[in-house]
């Protein structure tokens, strides 16, 4: 609800300010150009989706995602000890992690919804510390293969999207070490007080 009136408020300004300066024409082909280039980049982002999409169907047919969210597990047993005592919510938790791992992240947040969901079951109410963690996790994903950042540069024309790599790498392992130094931290000050 908040988004709704900030963005009326953006319109409104740019409405009076178009209208006090003799200035609306310009107002008017500024919204008529962004709104092709938001459609142009709606576009080509649908086709890489697409693409990565079919990527991960593949990977699942020919069970390679099965075999890496194997991999992930002992690392999310002992992140996660009690979320992993149900093979389900395993599951869910390592095939999200797979699918961030791939920068697919539309199809990583219905398992971590799944994910979260299984993993509130008892918490009454209030969010677990591993519940947290699995959200901090979630954000602060390591990609290997940015897919939707690629999509968005190719879209704006750059001829090598995927040069950024070791950079999204670096950002990706460090983004996730703070946010695990993070929940420590929080889970362990909360434990205290």
């Amino acid at each position: 609800m908040a988004m709704t009136w900030v963005w009326t408020g953006m319109v409104v300004l740019s409405l009076i300010f178009g209208v006090a300066y003799g200035r609306l024409d310009s107002v008017a082909n500024a919204a008529l150009e962004g709104a092709e280039s938001a459609i142009q980049l709606s576009l080509s982002m649908a086709g890489i989706l697409c693409l990565w999409s079919g990527v991960m169907e593949v990977m699942n047919a020919s069970g390679l995602s099965t075999g890496l969210a194997k991999a992930f597990r002992p690392i999310l047993r002992r992140l996660l000890p009690q979320a992993c005592q149900d093979s389900e919510t395993l599951a869910a938790v390592s095939a999200n992690f797979s699918a961030n791992l791939l920068g697919l992240g539309n199809a990583a947040t219905p398992l971590g919804i799944q994910a979260a969901r299984r993993m509130s079951w008892g918490c009454g109410g209030v969010a677990s510390d591993e519940l947290c963690l699995l959200v901090v996790l979630n954000t602060a994903s390591i990609q290997l293969i940015p897919a939707t950042i690629a999509s968005v540069r190719a879209a704006a024309g750059c001829a090598t999207p995927l040069d950024i790599l070791p950079a999204v790498w670096f950002a990706s392992v460090l983004s996730v070490l703070a946010g695990l130094a993070s929940a420590w931290l929080f889970s362990h000050w909360g434990a205290e007080r």
